[in-house]
């Protein structure tokens, strides 16, 4: 099992340059988990991308459920002391802290390419490629 963030998700779901990556995580570790803020803010991308007329209506549908199948069963909901333990020690959002506190909490790798993440938690936090490298 990994924690992925949800630009993991979004290159999986929606097709672009960082599809090919994000399946190969999948691949690898099928098992992706999230807090439930994930569903939040994975709709908040398909939004932008609805009224950006990037996705049609029922392209918007399919990837919401096809998100929703992926994580069911593995969508967790993270007690805020932990959460703002790590807000306290870094420059993260409590939201981005969320998605570190998960992966600590089930000890696994936090997958992301979000740069400060990556750099305030370098020994949960790690890109694609990365995890991919290990063996």
């Amino acid at each position: 099992m990994i924690v992925v963030d949800t630009n993991i998700l979004a290159y999986l779901l929606l097709s672009g340059e960082r599809t090919t990556i994000a399946t190969a995580v999948l691949q690898k570790d099928p098992a992706w988990a999230m807090p439930l803020l994930g569903r939040s803010e994975f709709r908040n991308v398909l939004a932008l991308y609805l009224r950006k007329s990037i996705l049609t209506w029922p392209e918007t549908m399919e990837a919401v459920h096809a998100a929703e199948r992926l994580l069911s069963g593995r969508e967790y909901a993270v007690p805020s002391k932990p959460i703002l333990d790590l807000v306290r020690q870094s420059s993260c959002s409590a939201y981005d802290c969320e998605f570190v506190a998960l992966a600590q909490q089930l000890g696994v790798p936090l997958i992301t390419d979000d740069k400060k993440v990556l750099r305030e938690f370098p020994a949960q936090a790690m890109t694609p490629e990365r995890f991919l490298d290990l063996a």
